[in-house]
């Protein structure tokens, strides 16, 4: 590929056609259903191949963080056969479940294609251009960051409706087509991001005894306590997000915004990109980048106890305040779940040096593994367990009337969770993750503007 030409070049392109490329794993519920349909399975069943993706996506970035670290023209290869094989697998098990309705070898081939294999590709993915950009971007590491993490987030609104037009014009079997053609598309950005991604020719890599420093040794530079706190503050803050978008549809429907659910998501979906990319940048101006947890967990407790008091979600069909508090919450909460994601390197860097920073961060994203398999699954139970269901009727473009059944008490309960969860989150971020002293910081956590290297 010859000399790197620069930072854009070497760094931001390259992180943008991985992430945007990874991102469309939250496309799921697009197809989900058709999936369900065309293989003969039931949609919760296939529901936990999303599940298994993101598990895999965390227990691999854990796992494989030392690969990234040692080379990242290897992890970002990995990541772009493994993401594009997972996904043309999981064509060709759509393809082999149409043919064997009920076939149990085609769902177990789908978790293993879209869980695991695409699983890892993700991990490695999401992983590989993080640490090039905090090199590239000194003074500006989490602008860089966020842009790429905002890449992340908002490749779900790029793809959706390319995926929607896709499936309503590859006629029969479009759903398994439409696999196959996206991995050839995905392939080839993500094959383009690997030959473009490049570290300054400026930094060298921990030799000696750094190098072999075990990630557990970098921990305990500083007090145990304070990287226990950074793992359960982005546990929770994901498992909170993850708590309420799971519900965010049915609590839009019961506003009595059901006509404007695919608008109101995709507003919800800039936020959550937004996010990661605003408050990212806006830590850079800060001393201490845990404050910017400290706002997010702040005004996550602020709307959600604002929501809870005024009975928002039960009481807003008609109220054009009430709704407002609860849509200001919807976005915020997706606000900040973004931009709990994209602060974590920054935040680890700054505590830890650049050094081990990818295997860090590749740990840590083992919160991201477990709040996939918890928030959901909260949110489901309090719903199914608390209040009941009760008919709405809501008009559809074509003038006809839908009922759909909503449990408004439910959803309210889901707030008292998670606002107890931010108090705690809040909490640990004052107590346990402290700013390091001048003393403490880093050597490596600057290591002098790469554009002055070449």
């Amino acid at each position: 590929m010859g000399k790197p030409i620069n930072k854009w070049v070497s760094a931001a392109i390259p992180a943008l056609l991985l992430h945007c490329s990874i991102g469309t794993v939250y496309c799921w519920s697009i197809f989900s259903q058709e999936i369900a349909d065309y293989i003969g399975h039931s949609k919760g069943a296939t529901e936990w191949a999303f599940s298994f993706a993101i598990f895999f996506l965390g227990m691999s970035a854990a796992f494989l963080g030392n690969v990234v670290e040692k080379d990242i023209h290897k992890s970002s290869l990995i990541a772009t056969i493994c993401f594009a094989a997972g996904m043309a697998g999981t064509g060709f098990f759509i393809y082999y479940g149409g043919q064997h309705k009920g076939s149990t070898l085609a769902l177990v081939g789908i978790y293993l294609c879209y869980g695991l294999i695409m699983g890892i590709g993700l991990g490695t993915g999401y992983l590989s251009p993080v640490k090039t950009l905090m090199l590239w971007f000194q003074d500006r590491k989490g602008l860089a960051t966020g842009l790429a993490v905002a890449g992340f987030g908002a490749a779900k609104a790029i793809a959706s409706p390319i995926m929607q037009s896709l499936l309503a014009n590859l006629g029969d079997g479009g759903i398994y087509k439409m696999f196959w053609i996206l991995a050839c598309v995905y392939f080839v950005m993500m094959f383009v991001g690997h030959l473009l991604l490049h570290k300054p020719a400026g930094w060298v890599e921990p030799q000696g005894k750094e190098a072999k420093k075990s990630i557990l040794s970098v921990i305990k530079t500083r007090k145990i306590g304070n990287y226990i706190g950074i793992w359960l503050m982005f546990y929770i803050n994901i498992t909170c997000g993850l708590a309420l978008i799971s519900q965010e549809k049915m609590i839009i429907k019961c506003l009595g915004l059901a006509s404007f659910v695919g608008i109101i998501s995709t507003v919800s979906a800039i936020f959550n990109a937004g996010g990661r990319l605003g408050f990212s940048a806006w830590a850079d101006s800060m001393k201490d980048r845990n404050t910017i947890y400290k706002l997010i967990f702040i005004i996550s407790i602020a709307l959600t106890a604002a929501t809870i008091v005024t009975g928002g979600i039960k009481n807003g069909e008609g109220n054009t305040a009430l709704i407002v508090l609860v849509l200001a919450l919807i976005f915020m909460v997706n606000a900040g779940y973004g931009g709990g994601f994209s602060n974590v390197p920054t935040l680890l860097s700054d505590h830890y040096g650049m050094g081990s920073i990818s295997a860090l961060h590749g740990i840590t994203l083992s919160a991201w593994a477990f709040a996939g398999l918890t928030g959901n699954q909260m949110a489901a139970w309090i719903v199914k367990t608390f209040g009941e269901e009760v008919p709405l009727e809501h008009k559809l473009d074509d003038g006809t009337i839908e009922t759909i059944m909503v449990n408004p008490t439910g959803y309210q309960y889901v707030l008292y969770a998670t606002v107890a969860l931010y108090i705690v989150a809040f909490i640990l971020s004052m107590v346990l993750v402290k700013a390091p002293k001048e003393g403490e910081i880093p050597a490596d956590a600057m290591v002098g503007d790469p554009n002055d290297v070449h």
